[in-house]
């Protein structure tokens, strides 16, 4: 299966964010899917490809709940997103991590994504062992 992990942190480079999405990818590729690793902060993807897609972001702030805009405007602008299976995931520190992603599985649903999937990840060895558990694959 084709999976993108897209992630975009508070900064322009999120090395904590890439580091976890990478691990989720390592994980994945170990079950011989293909995923492709993404910042939408600075890259264009069209996602209509993909099988399965995966998004992940960090609280803007210490005490924020919110997400970055980039995220929304990608989407839109990502292809045929609706109807898409997905998995949301929140890395970082902060106080509101599980507000934030519910802020974020509310602007995928919004798009018409269907979430299979919401963690919060600690870290890239967590990450490593979701994606390696993770069921991307079609349900028959």
């Amino acid at each position: 299966m084709q999976v993108c992990i897209l992630y975009a942190g508070k900064s322009r480079e999120s090395d904590r964010l890439k580091s976890v999405s990478e691990a989720l990818a390592r994980g994945l590729a170990g079950n011989g899917h293909i995923a492709d690793v993404v910042n939408m902060r600075t890259e264009e993807k069209r996602l209509t490809i993909y099988d399965y897609v995966i998004i992940g972001t960090e609280p803007v702030s210490f005490f924020s709940a919110s997400v970055p805009g980039e995220i929304s405007k990608f989407l839109a602008e990502a292809g045929t997103v609706s109807g898409k299976r997905c998995m949301a995931f929140v890395s970082g520190s902060g106080l509101r991590k599980n507000k934030t992603l519910l802020n974020l599985m509310k602007a995928m649903e919004g798009e018409g994504m269907i979430l299979k999937l919401s963690e919060v990840i600690k870290n890239p060895d967590e990450a490593q062992a979701i994606g390696k558990r993770l069921n991307v694959e079609r349900n028959l």
